[in-house]
């Protein structure tokens, strides 16, 4: 029974091991360095995404103390201030708009 626990045990350990060097072997291909990458960038990504969130919930927390304070000092309230709400950045134009010419370039002097 000894020696059929011992050989289970030795047969256990040779799997895991192989699969331990296969798994490092793949990590060192082309393909496996770029899923490596991937991650890494993914993780540098996620963690820039949070900190920017605490950065502005930070802020908010900070104006509302700071507004707090200008109304105890002055006893007025602040009026609220309501954001517009921002266009994308690369917006599609319209369909129905009209586009301007180009107004034409100034002269330089003696020229």
């Amino acid at each position: 029974m000894k020696r059929l626990f011992w050989l289970g045990l030795g047969v256990a350990t040779g799997v895991m091991a192989t699969r331990k060097a296969a798994e490092a072997a793949r990590k060192l291909t082309p393909v496996g360095m770029a899923e490596q990458l991937g991650d890494g960038l993914r993780e540098l990504a996620m963690s820039i995404g949070e900190f920017g969130a605490d950065v502005k919930a930070g802020m908010s927390e900070r104006e509302h103390e700071l507004t707090e304070i200008v109304e105890d000092r002055t006893g007025q309230r602040l009026p609220k201030i309501i954001e517009a709400p921002r266009e994308p950045r690369h917006a599609a134009p319209d369909a129905g708009a009209v586009r301007r010419a180009p107004l034409p370039r100034a002269r330089r002097a003696g020229g």
